[in-house]
């Protein structure tokens, strides 16, 4: 059966569709009136940039009671909420340190984008107040059980016929709604949230019940580490602090950029600089697979930009850094190496003796497997290093907490910027590398004036 031709209207749409979605993402889709801004699309000035490239702010957090009275503990649940705040907010470029002689909590994390005074205050309120935790029914945050500030306790346990696990003990008022709770959802799911968010991320727990529980003290089971399990624990007892979290305002501090003020703008002109070769070096070597090529890569940038701004309502604004644009450099490379691949067998097709359609045909078909095996071996490496160095409360980290617990924790937002900037890049380009671009060249290929052998490889008509 003769496979259907692509039609020649197929290259113009996808360029219009590339040079649409790149433009917007550098620049958003917005309007004023008067001073209002309405945002439609954000763009690349959107962005939350690490503190290594604008710089951020330093605050120490201090409890509003006598610390006579807090605990170890106390201490280390305050730093989880603070830490889970920071990823609830998708501010992945963070530095939490916990001062037990002194009872203190310091925080280091970046400018948010529209934040052009600088005001350290102002960016510290951001962070919000003391955690509020609800166990509710289902997965769902919509019908609260139990309010989180009932919880007495919630400690980390280990015996032999549970493993580790998570001990809760609720008040007199706790126990009574906890017990109504688990007596009405026998079977079904409880799950504990933070902050009364609807997000997944502000989700800590999902736990089945088994029956009914009337006596004040649960018991949270399942695939945990020593790590996990003390780590949910102090998230849960997080949000029943039995303090507030105060900040020192004479001790926030402006956090200046490592690399210098200007290195945004150094940054960004080399990339065009080097992009701009990159394209005119794929031209000239491919002709007009080159061109094709140059017109994909352009695309996966955009997209690239896209996610990272929070264009796409599926994707949270991220934090870039520089390891996150040395993610996105890498995907790049990735996406030049795809091209190649694939022109290198057209060519091959074309000294084989094959016409235009066969080669083109041919090419795409024989450099398929082997993108697809690059491609998936970096995917792979990218899901590895966002489960290692990500939230300690998603799925990825949890699975992979044995590696992340052999490196250091102020490491952590560095590699995660690494790894998804990578892995984004590296699933565009398998869009706009191996769809997108097969797609423009066969749809090209039917215009008459691009007939030509020799813009494809070939040497000669045949």
């Amino acid at each position: 059966m003769k496979a259907k031709k692509t039609g020649k209207w197929v290259f113009f749409a996808i360029v219009a569709i590339i040079l649409a979605l790149t433009y917007t993402a550098f620049f958003g889709v917005e309007n004023y009136f008067g001073d209002t801004r309405n945002l439609y699309f954000k763009g690349a000035k959107d962005i939350r940039w690490g503190i290594d490239i604008r710089g951020g702010v330093e605050a120490v957090f201090a409890p509003d009671k006598d610390v006579d009275k807090i605990t170890d503990n106390d201490m280390a649940a305050a730093k989880a909420i603070i830490e889970t705040r920071l990823v609830g907010k998708n501010i992945t470029d963070y530095e939490v340190y916990t001062d037990v002689d002194n009872h203190q909590i310091i925080v280091r994390f970046p400018w948010s984008s529209d934040q052009t005074d600088f005001d350290p205050k102002a960016q510290i309120d951001e962070l919000g107040q003391t955690a509020k935790l609800t166990f509710c029914k289902g997965s769902t945050s919509d019908t609260v059980l139990v309010d989180g500030s009932r919880v007495v306790s919630a400690t980390y346990a280990y015996n032999s016929q549970m493993g580790h696990h998570v001990a809760l003990k609720f008040d007199a008022v706790g126990t009574s709604q906890f017990a109504q709770a688990t007596s009405e959802n026998i079977g079904s799911t409880i799950s504990i949230w933070m902050d009364g968010g609807t997000d997944d991320e502000y989700r800590i727990s999902d736990a089945k019940v088994q029956n009914a529980i009337t006596n004040g003290e649960a018991v949270i089971t399942g695939d945990f580490t020593a790590e996990s399990a003390a780590s949910l624990a102090n998230q849960i007892h997080s949000g029943a602090l039995p303090f507030g979290l105060t900040v020192d305002e004479s001790k926030m501090q402006i956090i200046t950029p490592t690399l210098g003020s200007n290195a945004l703008m150094v940054m960004l002109i080399a990339g065009i600089c080097a992009f701009a070769v990159i394209c005119v070096i794929m031209i000239l070597r491919y002709r007009l697979l080159g061109a094709v090529a140059s017109i994909a890569l352009l695309g996966q940038v955009g997209a690239m930009i896209a996610c990272i701004s929070g264009y796409f309502p599926v994707f949270d604004s991220f934090t870039l850094t520089i390891p996150g644009i040395a993610g996105i450099i890498l995907s790049i490379g990735v996406g030049v190496d795809c091209n190649v691949i694939a022109a290198e067998r057209i060519r091959e097709e074309f000294e084989k003796g094959k016409t235009i359609d066969g080669a083109i045909a041919s090419g795409y078909k024989n450099s398929l497997s082997a993108i697809i095996d690059g491609n998936m071996t970096i995917i792979i490496v990218s899901l590895v290093l966002m489960g290692s160095f990500g939230a300690e409360n998603n799925v990825l980290s949890t699975l992979l907490s044995p590696i992340m617990n052999l490196f250091g924790t102020t490491i952590t937002g560095s590699i995660y910027s690494f790894g998804y900037t990578l892995l984004i890049g590296t699933i565009f380009n398998l869009i706009l590398g191996i769809v997108a671009s097969r797609l423009m060249v066969k749809s090209i290929s039917r215009i008459k004036v691009f007939r030509k052998p020799a813009l494809y490889g070939g040497k000669k008509n045949v």
